[in-house]
């Protein structure tokens, strides 16, 4: 039996990508206070992580723009839509595999605020992995 995603689930999930492109600077800087952890290492270090930092907020933000410009290309059952639904599903299932495996939510600050969003953040991430891999066995089958 096909299944079809709706248009407005994938680009809510394209908006929710977005946001979390525009938020990630803030929980590098308020929760994680990653910018003084980054500072005591070495030079090429420090660039580095700045840069990985940078192509994860890019990915984020192309991939929640693809998502709200081209739902329909996402679903349409060609090669490209399959290698690309399934490369985004992969990243976001391995981001969810990542944060329960190697991120312990005990180290989140304790303020209320911060806790609501981590349950929110692994929300969000929970819901892409699973728009992603919903539209690449759509468009496998």
């Amino acid at each position: 039996m096909k299944f079809q995603i709706p248009n407005w689930l994938i680009m809510l999930g394209g908006a929710g990508q977005i946001f979390t492109a525009l938020i990630y600077p803030y929980i590098r800087h308020k929760v994680f206070d990653w910018y003084n952890d980054v500072k005591l290492l070495k030079p090429l270090n420090q660039e580095i992580a700045k840069t990985y930092g940078r192509y994860i907020q890019g990915l984020n933000f192309s991939f929640g723009l693809i998502a709200i410009l081209q739902p329909n290309d996402l679903k349409n059952v060609t090669s490209l839509a399959l290698a690309l639904t399934t490369l985004i599903a992969a990243y976001w299932l391995g981001k969810v595999i990542t944060q329960i495996a190697y991120y312990p939510m005990y180290q989140i600050p304790q303020k209320l605020i911060f806790k609501i969003g981590s349950y929110s953040m692994n929300f969000l991430f929970t819901l892409f992995a699973t728009i992603y891999t919903c539209l690449a066995i759509s468009n496998l089958i």
